[in-house]
């Protein structure tokens, strides 16, 4: 298989990171994509972890990307459990199933375990991420803020044997974009048309 280069994303890569991102994500869960808006706020806001911002190369091409940010399980007591959140984790089209997203999993899994970070989360497809270690959200009594534990909210110890149960608690950096503001920021990067696949979600 392949092997790419994973280095930390550098100040240069920024525009680059949001375009391939933006491509990625473009009308796969609705019409068009606010990922790329996710990725551009999450950078300057204090649960960004600029450590754990990698990119993946093939050559002088950035083809794949991840970042994390902190967050928190909070058990029934109030007690706030740290863990880190990755996403976006973004592939572009041409090499997706090529290795690149798991390449990016993997090293950036590690590092956030030198790092001393107790345990990792995510919302994502759930046959993709157990090949990494992660298990349903479930399985360690971890719902989202309505009390519910989906497939695709997934967990894993990084530090530990287990994970406390509780509320994933994640940065509101996710939470905090408007259709607005996806529109005011997609004006800056070329015109692109929004389409409604089967199966959407939303939009």
């Amino acid at each position: 298989m392949k092997t790419y280069t994973i280095r930390l994303e550098q100040p240069g890569d920024r525009r680059a990171v949001e375009e391939l991102t933006r491509d990625a994500f473009w009308d796969v869960y609705k019409p068009g994509a606010d990922e790329h808006l996710i990725v551009h706020r999450l950078r300057t806001h204090p649960d960004f972890i600029p450590e754990l911002d990698f990119v993946a190369l093939d050559g002088d091409e950035i083809v794949g990307s991840i970042l994390y940010s902190r967050a928190a399980i909070v058990q029934p007591d109030g007690t706030r459990f740290p863990i880190v959140i990755f996403g976006p984790l973004s592939v572009h089209p041409d090499y997706q199933r090529r290795g690149v997203g798991a390449a990016l999993v993997r090293h950036s899994l590690e590092k956030a375990k030198e790092l001393g970070f107790a345990g990792a989360a995510l919302t994502g497809v759930p046959d993709y991420y157990p090949r990494f270690g992660f298990r349903r959200g479930r399985d360690f009594g971890i719902t989202d803020a309505e009390g519910n534990s989906p497939d695709y909210l997934m967990a894993m110890p990084l530090a530990a044997d287990t994970l406390p149960a509780g509320v994933l608690t994640e940065s509101e950096a996710f939470f905090s974009i408007t259709p607005a503001d996806v529109e005011a920021f997609d004006a800056s990067f070329p015109p692109r048309e929004k389409h409604r696949l089967p199966g959407q979600l939303f939009g």
